[in-house]
């Protein structure tokens, strides 16, 4: 029994990705630049730990992306209506979006600017 409730939470957590996949925009734009970022990182034949730091700054927005849906379907659910409160809690987790992209992108630029150049 607990192999299967274990495979319905995969599934779900599956569903989840799909369903940002699907309605998001930012989430697809997300999935193409983690795709063009592996495509260097094996051109440019970054290093091991050049990987780790690629792979964790990835995680961390694609993880801060999805969070930020989540977060924005919880408020459309419970106060449909525009309210301050509301878009102040929507911000705030599109905020956090951007600085994991910030953050991504410094990495980005201190791997990738010194091969290009």
């Amino acid at each position: 029994m607990e192999g299967k409730k274990k495979q319905i939470g995969f599934t779900f957590a599956l569903n989840g990705i799909k369903e940002v996949m699907k309605s998001e925009r930012n989430f697809r734009l997300h999935i193409i630049s983690t795709l063009l970022v592996i495509i260097a990182g094996i051109y440019f034949d970054i290093e091991t730990i050049e990987w780790v730091a690629v792979f964790t700054v990835i995680g961390l927005v694609i993880t801060t992306e999805i969070l930020n849906t989540a977060v924005e379907e919880i408020i459309n659910y419970v106060k449909p209506e525009i309210h301050p409160a509301a878009k102040k809690i929507k911000d705030m987790a599109a905020g956090s979006v951007l600085i994991a992209s910030i953050t991504a992108l410094v990495v980005g630029f201190i791997i990738f600017v010194p091969k290009i150049f």
